[in-house]
């Protein structure tokens, strides 16, 4: 929970505002990863799979793997700075200003 929980709550379990929060941001998660995987399986299986059948031919299963690979590393890299913005944004102060 690193990556997302700086800042806001600190883990205390006591607490019962940290509490929904830890859950909101769950939800989130698990939001985002659903997501993730219905555009991986429409992105990818549109490209790779021109005539679906009863199973998947080796170069279809291929091409799948490594579009859902490079869409996952794409996703991660875009996540990742967002992240960083945010955590930038918020170590500047809430009177910063920003870019916006």
């Amino acid at each position: 929970m690193d990556g997302l929980g700086n800042g806001v709550g600190f883990g205390s379990s006591s607490d019962p505002k940290a509490a929904v929060m830890n859950q909101v941001r769950q939800e989130a998660a698990m939001t985002n990863a659903r997501q993730l995987i219905e555009k991986v399986n429409e992105h990818c299986f549109e490209k790779c799979v021109p005539k679906p059948g009863s199973s998947l031919s080796s170069g279809e299963t291929t091409c799948f793997t490594q579009c859902m690979e490079k869409y996952m590393a794409a996703w991660n890299t875009v996540s990742r700075q967002y992240i960083n913005r945010i955590q930038q944004e918020t170590g500047k102060g809430a009177g910063g200003g920003g870019m916006f």
